[in-house]
């Protein structure tokens, strides 16, 4: 029979998702999930999560990894793009393009690609003078451009 404590612990249980791919397991295709998603083992598609995604230091993601959170310390050969932060761990190995507002990669990690860290924030406005001012918004620098 279930008491009032058991109810409540598996009512928030059922509140935390989280979705995990062991070492050994080899996954094709899309996986989509709401909360934390960890891979040990390896997958070839896309991952669309809106928590964090863990990749453990056995895992190799080939495709495209979309989530609030993205850490490595496996191998991954496609795309990023984390709302919140990237982490590249030792030993991890990263291959192709990040888009993030944050990232760190620790000492004894690889990354080899092009990382875009908000560029769309530059503000463009034209001036009285005829030249264009690019405003970097969050630090209020300015680089002016004459037009031709």
């Amino acid at each position: 029979m279930w008491t009032i404590g058991d109810k409540k612990l598996q009512a928030a249980g059922e509140d935390q998702n989280f979705t995990f791919l062991a070492k050994g397991v080899h996954f094709k295709g899309i996986v989509n999930s709401e909360g934390t998603v960890r891979i040990d083992g390896s997958l070839e598609g896309e991952i669309h999560s809106a928590g964090a995604v863990i990749v453990g230091e056995h895992a190799v993601i080939q495709g495209a990894v979309s989530a609030a959170v993205v850490m490595t310390s496996g191998k991954i050969n496609g795309t990023v793009t984390a709302t919140d932060k990237v982490q590249i761990l030792k030993p991890g190995i990263f291959i192709g393009d990040i888009r993030t507002p944050s990232i760190s990669i620790e000492e004894g990690a690889h990354f080899h690609g092009m990382c875009d860290m908000g560029a769309q924030k530059w503000t463009e406005r034209e001036s009285v003078n005829g030249s264009t001012v690019h405003e970097l918004a969050p630090y209020g620098e300015k680089v002016g451009t004459t037009d031709l």
